[in-house]
């Protein structure tokens, strides 16, 4: 069928990135963006970092493009403040409230939801850090010196504790787990990056859950499980999200951890196609099923879901080699590949040191993620190497020629 509309849900990343990639491949059909905030698409990873550090000034909000950009170079019909409702599929239709919007290709690009804890829903002073209201919220209380609690050592919160920690406010981490980042990085190296918390002055508590958190309207402690008790006036929680897919209930769109798609993207419903947090993908490079949450995998994927959905008959799969970072205090952590490994070794510096070090993970005789402490100069390098599947012993013998190498180049400054 010929395509000539174009409906985009989500006003996300991967949604702008749909919209972008659709009218750069030549389509000059209508295109509708429908957004569940009255905002305009905004970067999300500044919002827990530098948007929440010390500055004379207040910071601006990290807007992608302005309305005139959507209006006039990209030609979208904008539908912001109202979120997608259902999907009627057999007569193409997304519905907004009492609105049915016609589609020939959609891309589903609505992102996922934060968890929340159980009795805080109507507390003023608990925050999730997922929107730029959040943000906006949280850095307010935080110029107010608000005595913090952090909830989940993941990624989110250990940047929300380090922007308080850079304001001198009293911050606590809790970690229901006795090892942070396990999902992310791995047992192995969990400890490590979680050490930078101790180094820097930030309380973190692993292995203890939070019971309840109490407060008359507004939050004034939190109670953890084993009985202790933290005064606070800001509760920041950062323990995970589920992916927004409410809204497809009977549309007959798979739904299972994220919407289920093929190596394209494809939902396997006619016209359907997925990108994002929300997309549950068979990733082709490393041979698995994902949902990645992370900036690349969004920006890439919404383009790649939009060019298929223009053009099925040629669509292309979308693999790629994840890779995420994360700026704590004053390093840059990042990661490459899959922390699903049969072996991590430390092939240059000392985790138990600080500075710079680079890790590197073995599933098989391959390489299959690398993880790096200030490590920007080489992460780039290893991922291109797991996309070419190299094998475990090239990469120890790159790892170790670049470190002989900078030790070369270090003698000689010296």
């Amino acid at each position: 069928m010929d395509i000539e509309r174009l409906v985009v849900v989500g006003a996300s990343l991967a949604g702008l990135r749909a919209v972008e990639g659709a009218r750069k491949a030549g389509f000059g059909g209508r295109i509708t963006l429908i957004g569940a905030e009255t905002h305009l698409p905004y970067d999300r990873p500044p919002l827990s970092k530098k948007f929440l550090e010390p500055g004379t000034e207040e910071p601006e909000a990290p807007f992608f493009r302005n309305e005139q950009t959507f209006t006039d170079e990209l030609d979208v019909e904008l539908l912001l403040g109202a979120p997608a409702t259902g999907l009627d599929t057999a007569n193409r239709e997304v519905i907004v409230g009492d609105r049915r919007v016609g589609y020939d290709a959609l891309v589903i690009a609505t992102g996922a939801t934060p968890r929340i804890l159980p009795g805080t829903e109507n507390l003023a002073g608990v925050h999730a850090l997922r929107t730029l209201d959040d943000a906006v919220a949280v850095r307010q209380a935080l110029t107010e010196g608000a005595r913090t609690v952090v909830i989940g050592a993941g990624f989110i919160g250990s940047e929300v504790a380090s922007g308080a920690n850079k304001r001198g406010v009293d911050v606590t981490v809790v970690e229901a787990l006795p090892t942070p980042l396990v999902r992310a990085t791995g047992e192995a190296m969990g400890h490590a990056i979680a050490s930078l918390h101790q180094r820097n002055g930030t309380e973190l508590r692993c292995g203890v859950g939070v019971s309840r958190v109490e407060g008359d309207e507004h939050v004034e402690r939190v109670v953890l499980a084993d009985g202790s008790v933290i005064d606070a006036d800001l509760v920041v929680v950062g323990i995970g999200v589920t992916p927004a897919t409410d809204w497809l209930a009977g549309s007959g769109i798979e739904v299972d951890n994220g919407v289920v798609c093929d190596e394209t993207l494809w939902t396997g419903v006619p016209g359907v196609y997925a990108a994002g947090d929300v997309a549950n993908w068979f990733n082709p490079v490393l041979g698995v099923r994902q949902r990645m949450e992370n900036w690349t995998a969004a920006a890439e994927q919404g383009a790649a879901a939009a060019r298929n959905a223009l053009d099925p008959a040629n669509a292309k799969p979308y693999g790629t080699v994840p890779y995420y970072w994360s700026d704590w205090y004053d390093v840059r952590i990042q990661f490459v590949g899959s922390p699903e490994a049969d072996e991590v070794r430390v092939v240059d510096g000392d985790p138990a040191g600080g500075g710079k070090w680079v890790a590197l993970y073995r599933r098989g005789d391959r390489l299959i993620g690398a993880l790096t402490l200030n490590g920007q100069s080489v992460i780039m390098k290893y991922r291109v190497q797991i996309m070419k599947e190299t094998s475990w012993e090239d990469a120890l013998a790159f790892a170790q020629a670049r470190k002989a190498k900078m030790a070369e180049k270090a003698a000689a400054r010296a």
